[in-house]
């Protein structure tokens, strides 16, 4: 069960391993609970991570969902927000409230997330980019959240 005082990313259905590493890494070294949403791209076993060389894993508080129902159904009945952030998105993340209980969301790298996933989100943040670039790299998109939500909740 995760402490709702904890912060917590998510990620949907990832598939490229080196930026599930890299987040892992971070949300080690950050103290993030980190909650993958299946099925990856990729195997996501201790043992894939381990050989992929992810040497904090140990470090990490990896929670695994089965698909996004489930994950959904998680966090409800943790009493938890849905936080998504998306190109769909119309708060800049800088705007959000980061104190209240709630578990950070990215898409897969590749696709973003279903409407279904839009739908289900309590709030739709977006990182302001530049007018014409598509997207920045999911771990800079998940390292700059995370920066403003322990910001926020510090003290």
């Amino acid at each position: 069960m995760t402490d709702p005082k904890v912060p917590a990313v998510a990620l949907y259905e990832p598939d490229i391993p080196q930026n599930t590493g890299t987040i892992l890494r971070l949300c080690a070294c950050l103290g993030i609970t980190a909650h993958l949403i299946e099925p990856a791209g990729f195997p996501v076993t201790d043992r894939a991570f381990r050989r992929a060389g992810m040497d904090y894993l140990d470090q990490v508080a990896i929670e695994r969902h089965a698909s996004f129902a489930a994950f959904d159904a998680w966090r409800r009945e943790q009493g938890l927000e849905l936080t998504l952030f998306t190109t769909r998105g119309a708060v800049s993340y800088l705007d959000h409230d980061y104190r209240r209980p709630q578990v950070l969301l990215f898409g897969r790298e590749s696709a973003g997330v279903p409407d279904r996933v839009v739908e289900a989100a309590d709030t739709r943040l977006i990182i302001p980019m530049r007018e014409g670039l598509r997207s920045l790299n999911i771990a800079m998109a998940v390292a700059m959240a995370s920066g403003e939500m322990i910001r926020q909740r510090r003290g």
